[in-house]
C-alpha cells in the first residue's frame, strides 16, 4: 500500500490545493475523503496503489471549467499533465483519465475499469449526515439569490433526484459501506418531518458561517 514519494509529493504540493477554489461541497477536505475511501476500498483488489491515488486526487480539478462537464475535464487534465509520465505509462494514463471521466454519480454507464469503479464509489460519501451538507452547502455557493424556502426545496428535490428510490445513484463496489448509508438516507428523505429540521439547521449555521467570516 505504499505510495511512490515523489507522486505523493508532487500531488499534495501541485493538485491537492487546486481545490481551495471551488465550492464548499468539493474543497480540499472532499478530495483527501475520496483518497482515504479509494485507499480503503483497493485494498480488496488487485490494483496500482498509485494509480488509485492519482485519480483520486485528480477526480475532481475539472471543476476549474465549471460543473456541468467536470469529469470530463478532469481526464483530459490526466492526460495533458505531463508530469505524470514520471510515474506511469501512457496506457496507465489513459485508464486514469477514463476512470477520472467515469467517476460522475449522474452518469448513465458502468465505469470501464475497476479504477472508475473504485474511485465513483469512493467520491458518492453517502453517509447521510455528509450528503444532506454537501447539498447545501453546494446550493448556498451556487444559488445564494435564494430565500429560504427555495433554498429548502431545491435541496430536498436533488437529494430525491440523486438518492431516492428512483434515483440516479448507483452502487458498484460491494466492499464499501454505501448499501447501508444509502438505505439510511432513503428513509430520512422519505421522512418530511425528520429531513426538515436538519436541513434548515444547517442552511443556518452555513449562513452563520457566512456572516462570521465578513
Amino acid at each position: 500500500m505504499d505510495i511512490d514519494s515523489s507522486l505523493k509529493n508532487y500531488i499534495k504540493k501541485e493538485i491537492i490545493p487546486l481545490y481551495d477554489q471551488f465550492d464548499k461541497a468539493h474543497q480540499r477536505s472532499h478530495v483527501t475523503d475520496v483518497i482515504n475511501e479509494s485507499l480503503k476500498i483497493a485494498s480488496y483488489y488487485q490494483v496500482d496503489i498509485n494509480m488509485v491515488y492519482t485519480i483520486a486526487a485528480y477526480h475532481d480539478i475539472g471543476l476549474c471549467k465549471g460543473r456541468d462537464l467536470h469529469h470530463l475535464v478532469s481526464g483530459e487534465l490526466i492526460r495533458k499533465d505531463r508530469k505524470l509520465r514520471q510515474w506511469f505509462s501512457e496506457e496507465e494514463i489513459e485508464i486514469m483519465a477514463e476512470a477520472a471521466e467515469d467517476h460522475r454519480a449522474s452518469n448513465d454507464y458502468v465505469p470501464r475499469s475497476i479504477y472508475g469503479k473504485i474511485v465513483a464509489e469512493a467520491d458518492k460519501e453517502l453517509e447521510p449526515m455528509i450528503c444532506i451538507r454537501r447539498a447545501v452547502q453546494y446550493n448556498m455557493t451556487h444559488y445564494p439569490e435564494l430565500n429560504f424556502k427555495r433554498k429548502y426545496q431545491q435541496i430536498i428535490d436533488h437529494l430525491r433526484e440523486k438518492y431516492g428510490e428512483s434515483g440516479y445513484m448507483k452502487l458498484w463496489i460491494p466492499e464499501s459501506n454505501n448499501a447501508t448509508y444509502l438505505s439510511e438516507l432513503r428513509q430520512l428523505i422519505k421522512n418530511e418531518i425528520k429531513i426538515r429540521p436538519i436541513i434548515e439547521s444547517m442552511i443556518n449555521e452555513e449562513l452563520e458561517k457566512e456572516k462570521n467570516y465578513q
